[in-house]
């Protein structure tokens, strides 16, 4: 049974974690599977948005310690971070289309911070996040360091890395932590029309937008302006933008074809 199932439909690339007799915990052939289908994503024109979610109760429950614990098996924590977590982080961040984290269940450790590292990240209502590593006496990676202190500010993001309290959805909603939040009867449908929604919007816009907010992370003001202003004038040539144009004065819905 693969670790990781895809389906494509209407231009959304539905990536689910598969491994639920274990909550989807990660090991290292889910990670370089993971990294597969991320390239094959970014590349496939086809596909103007990706979905990250998962199968069973469990969004994911983080790295797979039974790996990690196995003499023979053990990858060693040098690779894990350097040929798992840290390339998945990177291509989700460097990837010009829209990622939406869809977290159905328990979002742990690692799991929980691939999902922060997503553009956009919606929760079922019974979903929960725990930066459960500090529980085992390590220290939260996969950018978790990186963007929980830019999403709800230092001190409670330094109070969730080092207490490892468990924040429900509706909470990590609240905090700025995630977008929104679905009840239980309209969480697949509503994941679906909001990634439909974003495979139907000017997807190459999008994708500027994204490396925008990666690279206002570091930037100064002036620096950021300069990059508005050059990808701005990209984007104002483009079909997209005729499009849209077009449509608003038309008063007819545009059509989008994200180039």
């Amino acid at each position: 049974m693969a670790s990781i199932k895809v389906e494509i439909t209407n231009n959304v690339a539905y990536v689910r974690f598969n491994r639920p007799e274990v909550f989807n915990s990660i090991n290292r052939e889910m990670a370089l599977l993971f990294q597969t289908i991320l390239d094959t994503c970014e590349t496939d024109k086809t596909v103007r948005a990706i979905v990250i979610t998962g199968n069973g109760k469990a969004f994911g429950a983080g790295q797979d310690l039974n790996e990690v614990t196995d003499p023979n098996l053990n990858p060693g924590f040098k690779k894990i971070l350097e040929e798992h977590y840290n390339p998945i982080i990177t291509r989700i961040r460097a990837i010009k289309k829209p990622i939406l984290a869809a977290v159905n269940g328990v979002a742990a450790g690692a799991a929980a911070n691939i999902a922060l590292a997503c553009d956009i990240v919606v929760a079922h209502e019974q979903a929960n996040f725990i930066q459960a590593f500090s529980k085992i006496g390590l220290i939260p990676d996969s950018g978790g360091t990186f963007f929980l202190p830019r999403l709800i500010g230092f001190q409670k993001a330094s109070a969730l890395a080092m207490l490892g309290d468990k924040i429900s959805a509706q909470e990590a909603a609240r905090l700025g932590m995630i977008y929104q939040v679905f009840s239980s009867e309209e969480f697949e449908s509503s994941v679906t029309k909001l990634a439909e929604k974003l495979a139907n919007m000017p997807t190459k816009a999008l994708g500027m937008i994204k490396e925008l907010l990666n690279k206002s992370m570091t930037n100064d003001l002036q620096a950021q302006l300069a990059m508005e202003s050059t990808y701005q004038i990209e984007a104002a040539q483009s079909d997209d933008y005729t499009e849209g144009v077009s449509a608003f004065i038309e008063k007819r819905k545009p059509k989008f074809k994200g180039c």
